[in-house]
C-alpha cells in the first residue's frame, strides 16, 4: 500500500511540474512581446486629429511623457527635458511628445500653458482618455520609450530629479545598436 502512495503522490508532483513548466513557457512568451501604441484618436493643440499608433520618427526613439496641468511632478520633468533636449537630439535623434490627459474642459488651457512654457516638443492631447485607458496608464507622470519600430522598451512612472539621465542612458543604449 505503501508503493502506491508514493507513486500516487510522484505523479501528482510531476503534473504540478508539468502545468507550471508550461506556465513559465507561456508567460515567457508573452513577457518577449513588445507593446505598441494603441490605434487611438488623439489632437494636436491646434485641434487636429491624428491616430496615435501611427506616432512615427524615422526609425529613431520616441520617448513619450503622460502629464497634466495640474500634475506638478510632470511640468518639472518636462521643465528639466527641456533643457537637455537639443543635446538628447543630436544624439539619439530622439522626439519628445508631451501627451496631456487634461479633460475636454482644460484642454483649451494647455496650449497657452505649453507656450509659455516654450517647449520644443509635440504635445498632444487626450481629453477623453482613451490612450489613458488603452494603455492601463493609472498615475502620472508616465513615461515611455518606443524604439525606431514603434514597440515600448521602457516605461517609467513617477519622477524625481535625476530620473532624466536615466532616459538619456536609455536612450543612448537604444540607439547604440
Amino acid at each position: 500500500m505503501t508503493n502506491i502512495c508514493i507513486i500516487k503522490l510522484l505523479n501528482l508532483n510531476m503534473k504540478k511540474i508539468i502545468v507550471f513548466s508550461l506556465f513559465i513557457c507561456f508567460w515567457g512568451s508573452v513577457a518577449a512581446q513588445k507593446k505598441t501604441l494603441p490605434n487611438v484618436t488623439v489632437q494636436t493643440l491646434d485641434g487636429k486629429k491624428m491616430n496615435l499608433s501611427e506616432l512615427k520618427n524615422d526609425g529613431k526613439p520616441i520617448y513619450i511623457s503622460f502629464w497634466a496641468l495640474w500634475c506638478v511632478n510632470c511640468i518639472k520633468e518636462l521643465n528639466t527635458i527641456t533643457d537637455m533636449y537639443a543635446d538628447w537630439q543630436k544624439e539619439t535623434g530622439v522626439k519628445v511628445v508631451a501627451l496631456s490627459i487634461d479633460d475636454e474642459r482644460n484642454k483649451q488651457k494647455v496650449k497657452p500653458f505649453v507656450d509659455g512654457k516654450a517647449w520644443e516638443y509635440d504635445v498632444l492631447l487626450d481629453p477623453n482618455s482613451d490612450v489613458k485607458r488603452a494603455l492601463n496608464i493609472n498615475q502620472i507622470p508616465y513615461s515611455m520609450i518606443l524604439d525606431g519600430d514603434g514597440k515600448i522598451v521602457w516605461e517609467h512612472i513617477g519622477y524625481s530629479p535625476g530620473d532624466e539621465n536615466e532616459v538619456y542612458e536609455q536612450l543612448k543604449k537604444l540607439t547604440a545598436k
